[in-house]
């Protein structure tokens, strides 16, 4: 039986707040703030639009999470710089310890896959500018179905395309309502806990394993797969 792990994208293998850099340039102290209200604000889109029957691209969703967020903060940036912050978007950076954990994930014969809301344009060139592309066997997108995670459909989808019983399929998110959502369809699922203090959600779904980063993931999991 094939062993495979599907990798969420944003939040797990690429850092979303991989911009305040960029926004302590436009924003100074309140760059911090501003990045955490655009990545809740992109994720509540998702939410909304996949409840409504109303699916975009998640890049839209990431545009309107902006333009609200700047909206929030009072609107003090320009157009172009809105722009500007979407193309920076596009090159956010990996986390330090993603190649060489899935390096190892994939020397111990483990299928490795991207899973993610974006579109697998997006995603393909996100991951190749972060030297990741070469540890993936394959990018699964939810732009295929037109759903967003954590629709049960998009679990379903994912396995279709792996080929791959549940039993044998694992999800790795550090975001829980990713994980919830894989454990609610039978997956296996792997919670990477990157802040000491976040909370996972009360439902009663806990995750088979959780983790502070990949190099951790990479060591408690390949004996388990085994």
């Amino acid at each position: 039986m094939r062993r495979v792990i599907a990798f969420d994208v944003y939040g797990t293998l690429i850092d979303p707040h991989g911009v305040v850099a960029e926004l302590e340039g436009l924003l100074g102290e309140r760059a911090q703030a501003f990045s955490q209200r655009w990545r809740d604000k992109q994720l509540e889109y998702s939410f909304r639009r996949g409840l409504m029957g109303a699916y975009v691209d998640f890049a839209q969703c990431t545009r309107e999470a902006l333009e609200f967020t700047d909206r929030a903060f009072g609107g003090p940036l320009s157009e172009l710089q809105l722009d500007r912050l979407m193309t920076h978007y596009g090159r956010l950076p990996a986390y330090p310890e993603a190649a060489a954990a899935l390096t190892r994930l994939r020397e111990a014969g483990i299928v490795c896959v991207a899973f993610s809301n974006g579109a697998r344009e997006t995603v393909a060139a996100l991951l190749a500018q972060a030297g990741l592309a070469e540890a993936f066997d394959d990018i699964v997108s939810v732009d295929e179905i037109k759903r967003f995670k954590p629709d049960p459909a998009v679990y379903a989808h994912l396995r279709y395309r792996l080929e791959a019983p549940a039993e044998a399929t694992w999800l790795v998110s550090s975001n829980p309502f990713d994980v919830i959502g894989a454990r609610h369809a039978g997956l296996h699922a792997v919670w990477v806990r990157r802040l000491a203090e976040a909370p996972f959600d009360p439902w009663g779904g806990e995750p088979d394993l959780t983790v502070t980063d990949l190099e951790s993931l990479a060591e408690r999991l390949i004996g388990r797969m085994e």
